[in-house]
């Protein structure tokens, strides 16, 4: 009986060591500013995740590139940085950004360099005035403070967002927290384009020879094109199980785009947050690249069934928090793994 105690003792102890060896501990996070190019770069250990850019060339701030573990660069190029085979359609979608179709009329989300000047008038910009803190560590941290203004610069929505990076030998974590405070009485109108939106680099698209057209709510067409180039092998699925273009329009708590880039698995998850408005949000997830969660699009998501309209009046806030995760490997991101994820980020 002693020898069978022993027995058990050392198994159950191999095996608590075993697990504590084969769990991955953070990497260091530094944040390098750049306050000349208004940026800021990521280094998880001694590798780049991402920067943080925000100058006044772009009509709001965005995190790109974003790398996996392995150096693996998940998101589109173009237009900062065009990748052979890069599509170049939607010249707004650049890296992970954070804005909307319809703030007090206002478009924030299709405006780009591709907006004729005659135009402009009718849309807004997001201009990222000060970097209120950086904060190097196991996760770092950095906040922000934006305005979102019209085309006389005046601001409607005053921002603060807090950005918390962390990651280890195969995974990278974004943990976004915005926090909008109204200057006046702000109404965000139920509308497609919106809200946290991610633009995937080519191979993570969902394979189509298609040609596909596609209309914001001014009447102008995009043509996104098909890719006969073989490339493209992503897919998506969400909580729910919802898979591939079926995920569009569709609720869960969260959704992950998984495929092949070079030799790994490659899998990107947005998680959405129980406290955010009309949890959980619907996917606004495109097969040619765009990966956006729109709490806000209910109208068009539910072909005109119900509505989700949200109002702040003077000095009234609204936050939203969402989770993004990359991670690299023989195997995507399991749903175990996920709900763990969100489990651990709802906890926040």
């Amino acid at each position: 009986m002693v020898q069978l105690r022993k027995n058990i003792y050392v198994l159950v102890f191999g095996m608590i060591l075993s697990s504590a060896l084969g769990a991955q501990k953070n990497e260091m996070v530094k944040i390098v500013r750049d306050q000349s190019q208004k940026r800021a770069d990521v280094f998880i250990g001694d590798k780049l995740f991402t920067s943080f850019l925000y100058p006044d060339t772009l009509e709001k701030p965005v995190l790109y590139p974003i790398n996996a573990a392995n150096g693996t660069d998940i998101t589109r190029g173009f237009p900062l940085n065009p990748k052979t085979g890069d599509p170049t359609d939607h010249p707004h979608h650049i890296g992970l950004w954070f804005n909307y179709e319809n703030v007090n009329g206002l478009d924030f989300w299709n405006n780009s360099f591709a907006i004729p000047q005659e135009k402009k008038k009718s849309y807004g910009w997001i201009k990222t005035n000060r970097i209120l803190e950086t904060m190097d560590g196991p996760k770092g941290t950095l906040t922000y403070h934006a305005n979102w203004t019209n085309q006389k610069n005046e601001p409607l929505l005053e921002e603060k967002t807090t950005l918390q990076f962390s990651g280890n030998g195969n995974q990278r974590i974004i943990d976004r927290v915005t926090v909008l405070t109204a200057n006046t009485v702000v109404n965000f109108t139920d509308a497609k384009d919106g809200l946290l939106g991610l633009r995937l680099a080519h191979e993570l698209q969902i394979p189509t020879v298609e040609d596909k057209k596609f209309t914001d709510d001014k009447g102008i067409v995009t043509v996104v094109k098909g890719s006969p180039d073989k490339i493209a092998n992503g897919n998506y699925i969400t909580s729910e199980g919802k898979s591939g273009d079926a995920a569009w329009s569709t609720r869960a708590a969260w959704c992950k785009v998984y495929g092949k880039m070079k030799n790994d698995s490659i899998s990107v998850a947005i998680i959405d947050h129980p406290k955010n408005v009309n949890y959980p949000t619907f996917w606004h997830a495109r097969g040619y690249g765009l990966f956006a969660a729109n709490p806000l699009g209910e109208k068009i998501f539910t072909n005109g069934k119900t509505a989700k309209n949200l109002q702040l009046k003077p000095r009234e806030s609204v936050t939203f928090r969402y989770r993004v995760v990359v991670n690299n490997g023989s195997e995507t991101l399991s749903p175990e793994r996920l709900n763990d994820l969100a489990g651990d980020f709802a906890k926040q």
